[in-house]
């Protein structure tokens, strides 16, 4: 038995904040974090296991789980759901593994409201609006006009700041360094008084 609980901690910011570089170096200087494993309605393929690979289940009952506020955050692809469950959360955060999410900006505010305190939100940007669209040019994989919607809906996702805990600022070139600040901030959520219950119980029974 773990004498603390995990914490969901999504990290989400606009195209072009660098958050999927950033996710994965905090990856890989931190190891307390829990595997999901991911829901979807497609069929397995050849050496796929159900509840290792995915979960595989239909497409009536991922829109009920759905319905019912059972799945953190989901997509569709090539006419399948792909999801993470609420269920899987709480079996890592009862674990006392923390779970990391790189999602939308509009998903951070979802999974906030189903799981609470037990999810922190941080939003990562880039240092101004210059350096997001030299990012963003810098891809080489985008028109002009898809640039330009990146930049417009970059400017409609900061006024989501409001609903998030932290923001970080991705400085171009120091991805190690916003990394280790990505960790701090778990570190220090982690020391909150407000979270001490399990590990006071467990080391001082009454």
């Amino acid at each position: 038995m773990t004498d603390r609980n995990g914490i969901v901690f999504v990290v989400s910011g606009p195209a072009g904040s660098g958050k999927g570089t950033v996710v994965e170096k905090l990856r890989q200087i931190y190891d307390d974090v829990g595997v999901s494993v991911s829901a979807t309605t497609r069929q397995p393929r050849p050496g796929e296991v159900h509840g290792k690979s995915y979960y595989y289940i239909s497409r009536e009952e991922f829109e009920s789980l759905i319905a019912n506020g059972q799945v953190l955050e989901y997509t569709q692809y090539n006419g399948n759901y792909y999801g993470t469950l609420k269920s899987e959360a709480e079996r890592i955060l009862e674990s006392g593994k923390d779970m990391i999410l790189e999602i939308e900006v509009d998903g951070g505010s979802q999974v906030k409201k189903l799981l609470g305190d037990n999810c922190i939100n941080i939003m990562l940007i880039a240092p101004d609006a210059v350096e997001l669209e030299r990012r963003l040019r810098g891809r080489g994989t985008e028109t002009e006009d898809a640039i330009i919607a990146r930049l417009n809906r970059s400017k409609e996702e900061l006024k989501e700041l409001v609903n998030y805990d932290y923001l970080v600022i991705n400085e171009t070139g120091k991805s190690d360094e916003c990394a280790d600040r990505l960790l701090t901030i778990i570190k220090a959520e982690h020391m909150k008084a407000h979270r001490a219950d399990k590990y006071i119980k467990t080391n001082y029974p009454e």
